[in-house]
């Protein structure tokens, strides 16, 4: 039982390493990028955190966001 525990969270970290220079884009819908943390929680430390046990959410909300500014790209053409 312990092992399924360890891979869901290397994998969530994995995921939170890979994906923290594009973070804005799995919030609620896309936000503009920030380059500067203004908060001690706005760092690669607490996003892997956050991305280690929530990572099949971020997923969700990162192929919404992708769908979505594909479809509004496809309007402005």
């Amino acid at each position: 039982m312990t092992t399924p525990i360890l891979l869901f969270l290397a994998f969530g970290a994995l995921f939170g390493l890979a994906t923290y220079s594009r973070r804005h884009l799995f919030s609620e819908g896309t936000t503009a990028r920030r380059n500067v943390a203004s908060d001690p929680l706005d760092t690669r430390l607490m996003w892997t955190l956050i991305c280690s046990c929530l990572w099949p959410l971020m997923i969700v909300t990162g192929t919404y966001s992708a769908l979505r500014r594909a479809r509004i790209n496809s309007r402005r053409r």
